[in-house]
């Protein structure tokens, strides 16, 4: 291996390999190898670059240092990480150690490059296990493991999976892939391995600090943190499948403020439109616009409205942006992207012009009438087939950089949004990559089933994705795919509610069947064709229910103020809102093997009810005292204990 400095930059060759190494943020690096003639132009998932370094060359390895992350290349390329007192992280490979007692005879390279076409390659890192090693974070998986060791996970955006590829160790580093391709990670208990399906170069970052907050600070620091959440949207969000008109949506409200609920939020849904496209109200069901946002107004009720993604070939919309090419290419036969209730296209929102396009159909169309918030569902977006290699963007191929769609598509509004003066943002999103989050993204976890398997594996999805960077997240309460017909759906709804209520938003949502209410017209187009779930509102489901999930609003009301700090620390540090016990004590062995309870902020420890039937459960208090939220009983901490939870009760505490 050949070094040398230039600068603050660290330069390994050899043969035809060339490692880059750099200063990038506190306590950070950025790592970069590649066997072009020349790196990349641009920084990806990174802001610009910060940091210093300290330099040694000697004759057989290099050293690079910055604050408490320190890095050596050795002469024949293996690279490893250090923090102030050890080995964190080091690359693996089987023909280099025999000096730990490896055999090389397998050639299994650290870094691998195989070649597709031109300057492209199927990239490959692989890092040494640790059988005891931790891992949290990588944005939102439907599954029930926190700890993501010895998981296999797909690195790509799906309809309710999240693809955001950081992670934090609890050996007191985090690691970031910085590659917006597809392709996959595997957390082995023999060696972790990295796969781009597409790429020119190989990238990733990495940072080592004393704590998870602290880690956390450090990725917020490099790829953005959440504005200031609005105040006026902490309390309760209501939506359902679907407001057929504005009627409907101003039934609903009046009903809410005749009992008294205050309303922060209330959401058209899908198909308020002629064709998916027009990015307008179908005026046959909403001929009045501005009169029904002049009524929500004077009930402090903001509007939300759903934009999707997709253009029908039938759209007023989709010649122009054929013609202009602002629409997703493909790789081969007809150019089609999605096929639910249209033939349609997707808008390509890596394309600058593209997202001005978008924007100005909903200055038009939508914010003009003072609807001031966006419901960017399909965010991913979602494809008939997720055939990954079908598909091309104005940046390039979606195998090479496809999971950023979501993030470019939440700058298109907030950047229209930011230019009309508006400061109080906040747009709901299906999916998210690395620095959503500064695009004011609320991100939910898209169409997942009404079961408590479901709800399990929210809990879960919640806290990684926090871990990920995203601290504005939520589910829908309840579940999406649900029967009202199904005898434990009331349970089910209670329990969701409860663990909603100690989310960053509540929010009803869901397609409530059976399907037995009449389409509005017959048309197979318009706002009347498509069809209506049952009522979602908090008094749909009967008294005894409606009594539970008032009684948890008015706890969420009662925790305005507090809700409002924990998302203020969020912008200030990036902190997430919901998280996992061990960010709070880190120090507490425990809290690193506690999966089924988090901390709402840095004040309430939450153990939510997550099992069909289950009455009672232990929770696991740390060191301090702890205030049970509804019955006042004062426990000391450092044990568990065992708390009743009847139907009417999710245990909570608050530390004092």
């Amino acid at each position: 291996m050949y070094f040398s400095q230039n600068n603050d930059r660290l330069i390994a060759k050899r043969s035809n390999e060339t490692v880059l190494v750099e200063p990038w943020g506190k306590n950070a690096l950025r790592v970069r190898a590649t066997q072009n003639s020349s790196f990349l132009g641009g920084n990806k998932a990174l802001s610009d670059k910060t940091g210093t370094a300290e330099i040694t060359v000697n004759e057989h390895y290099a050293e690079i240092q910055n604050g408490k992350l320190r890095c050596a290349v050795y002469d024949n390329g293996h690279i490893e990480f250090f923090n102030e007192t050890e080995s964190i992280l080091s690359e693996y490979s089987r023909d280099w150690n025999e000096m730990r007692g490896h055999s090389p005879s397998m050639k299994f390279h650290s870094r691998e490059f195989k070649p597709v076409s031109g300057n492209d390659y199927r990239i490959t890192a692989r890092f040494e296990a640790d059988k005891n090693e931790k891992i949290y974070g990588m944005g939102q998986y439907q599954q029930p493991n926190l700890d993501l060791k010895g998981c296999v996970l797909e690195l790509a955006q799906r309809n309710s999976q999240i693809s955001i590829p950081f992670y934090i160790s609890n050996k007191g580093y985090g690691f970031l892939w910085n590659s917006a391709g597809i392709g996959e990670v595997v957390f082995g208990e023999n060696y972790t391995q990295w796969r781009g399906e597409l790429a020119e170069e190989l990238d990733y970052w990495i940072t080592a600090d004393d704590t998870p907050k602290k880690i956390i600070e450090n990725y917020t620091g490099v790829t953005g943190r959440a504005p200031e959440f609005p105040e006026n949207a902490l309390g309760l969000w209501q939506c359902k499948l679907r407001y057929r008109t504005q009627d409907e949506v101003l039934e609903v409200a009046r009903e809410y403020k005749r009992r008294g609920i205050p309303l922060d939020v209330i959401v058209i849904d899908f198909f308020h439109w002629i064709r998916q496209g027009d990015w307008s109200f179908d005026p046959e069901y909403w001929p009045d616009p501005q009169s029904m946002l002049d009524e929500l107004s004077e009930m402090d009720t903001r509007c939300m409205v759903s934009i999707w993604p997709t253009v029908d070939r039938k759209s007023i919309n989709f010649n122009e942006m054929f013609e202009k090419g602002l629409l997703v290419r493909t790789e081969r036969g007809a150019v089609q992207c999605f096929d639910f209730q249209g033939d349609t296209v997707i808008y390509d929102a890596t394309n600058p012009e593209a997202r001005r396009f978008i924007w100005e159909k909903a200055k038009e169309n939508y914010y003009r009438y003072g609807i001031d918030m966006f419901w960017l569902d399909e965010a991913e977006p979602e494809y008939s087939a997720y055939d990954f290699d079908h598909y091309r963007y104005y940046d390039g191929p979606v195998l090479k950089i496809g999971n950023r769609y979501p993030k470019d598509h939440a700058k298109a509004f907030f950047d229209g949004m930011k230019a009309e003066g508006q400061t109080d943002i906040v747009n709901l999103l299906r999916c998210a990559w690395v620095g959503s989050q500064k695009y004011a993204a609320l991100v939910w976890s898209g169409d997942i089933k009404s079961t408590f398997t479901a709800l399990r594996d929210q809990l879960s999805a919640g806290l990684n994705i926090g871990i990920a960077g995203i601290p504005w997240w939520v589910s829908d309460t309840g579940g999406f795919f649900g029967d009202v017909r199904d005898e434990h759906f009331s349970e089910l709804l209670i329990r969701w509610f409860q663990f909603s209520t100690f989310c960053p938003v509540l929010r009803m949502h869901g397609d409530r069947g059976p399907h037995d209410i009449p389409t509005l017209s017959d048309l197979d187009y318009g706002g009347g064709f498509s069809e209506t779930g049952r009522p979602n509102e908090l008094w749909s489901y009967g008294e005894d229910v409606y009594a539970i999930l008032k009684k948890y609003l008015d706890i969420r009301l009662s925790m305005k103020d507090y809700i409002k700090s924990v998302m203020d620390e969020a912008s200030k540090n990036g902190s997430p809102v919901i998280r996992t016990m061990f960010y709070e004590f880190p120090d507490d062995q425990k809290c690193w093997e506690t999966d089924d309870q988090y901390m709402f902020g840095p004040g309430y420890l939450v153990a939510p009810v997550m099992y069909q039937g289950m009455t009672e459960r232990d929770v696991y208090l740390p060191e301090g005292n702890w205030k049970s939220i509804h019955d006042g009983n004062i426990y000391s901490g450092g044990k568990t204990i065992h708390a009743d939870a009847p139907i009417d009760i999710i245990p909570v505490f608050e530390k004092i």
